[in-house]
């Protein structure tokens, strides 16, 4: 069935146990990801298990027989596709028709036709849930802010939100993040709700990176572990300043992600290069051609969780800024330059 705007909040914050299904398509990937990701949350922080949408056209069956499998360690678990598109809908008919599901499947997809019987599947079935992401304009995005900080403890002001908006782009998936670390820096919770200041974003913000630290996470993504390693040791961290690495490492990953998921739907890089047109600063255009042919979106979906992993570490454990962001650094470098 089709998500009402007006509730699709709930849906995805208190999800109905009988919802097996749920698709996120249109040409707001960013969005719809961002939607997924909070799900997520919604289904009790239930652990990712990542599926390949070939994997379910491949073998149909294999999706209800995932989707029933108790979680290894207890817990609750979620079946992620991405990307997504009509060869998981044999699979996803399959796992609807089945007598029980212990875990929902989570699909993202980019703009499905109206005849697409993945669509038809999603819109139709009581089972499902399907929502449609559309680029937002500036005041919807400043709503969704207001309302993403409302969410986790932040009272959000109008010129906070627009500027919020404006350092992620309008790109609801960065702007989710930058929140959610904000929550986390100034212990807000929904019970004890926090103000967001522009002194903690300048600390701590989006656009708050400079070059230099953007540079140390290309060198990683890039697998240029000996540059990596020169640049790390000219440019001694101190207390605070592993944070905006980091985030330049995640805004990497996010503008990586919705594009590389393009290319394993079947376009070639050189396509999906071409489309980008001139929203990619020229200088960076061969750098983002390499790893879209480096990074799968699997790999990229998990280097962006161990950089949320060690942003969280880092905050709230007394560790070495400087080794422990050196060790996940060259670590993604090792993986990057075992696949050039």
């Amino acid at each position: 069935m089709k998500a009402a705007k007006a509730s699709l909040g709930a849906a995805i914050d208190r999800p109905d146990p009988k919802v097996r299904f749920y698709l996120f398509h249109g040409p707001d990937e960013a969005g719809s990801r961002a939607l997924a990701i909070r799900l997520l949350k919604g289904l009790g922080d239930a652990e990712k298990f990542v599926i390949l949408g070939q994997s379910v056209k491949t073998d149909p069956a294999n999706l209800t027989d995932e989707a029933s499998a108790m979680a290894l360690f207890g817990g609750r678990r979620a079946i992620w596709i991405e990307p997504a598109g009509d060869e998981i809908a044999e699979g996803i008919a399959a796992l609807l028709d089945s007598s029980a599901s212990e875990s929902a499947v989570i699909a993202l997809a980019g703009v499905l036709r109206k005849t697409s019987p993945l669509l038809k599947l999603a819109e139709s079935h009581p089972l499902a849930l399907s929502h449609v992401s559309w680029v937002p304009d500036g005041r919807e995005m400043d709503r969704l802010i207001v309302e993403l900080g409302r969410n986790i403890g932040l009272r959000i002001h109008q010129d906070m939100a627009q500027r919020l908006a404006s350092a992620a782009n309008n790109n609801q998936a960065i702007a989710a993040q930058e929140l959610e670390k904000f929550a986390l820096f100034l212990g807000a919770e929904p019970s004890h709700p926090a103000e967001l200041d522009h002194g903690t974003v300048d600390l701590l913000g989006a656009d708050s990176t400079e070059s230099d630290w953007l540079r140390l996470g290309d060198l990683a993504l890039s697998g240029q572990t000996d540059a990596l390693l020169a640049e790390l040791g000219r440019l001694p961290l101190g207390a605070g300043q592993a944070i905006p690495v980091i985030r330049g490492l995640q805004r990497r990953l996010l503008m990586l992600a919705p594009l590389r998921a393009r290319v394993e739907r079947g376009e070639t890089v050189d396509a999906v290069m071409t489309s980008i047109g001139k929203s990619l600063f020229w200088k960076d255009r061969p750098l983002i051609q390499r790893l879209l042919a480096t990074w799968s979106a699997e790999r990229i979906a998990e280097a962006a969780n161990r950089a949320a992993a060690l942003e969280r570490q880092l905050m709230l454990s007394a560790v070495d800024d400087q080794s422990a962001l050196g060790e996940t650094l060259v670590t993604l470098a090792r993986v990057a330059g075992r696949r050039r």
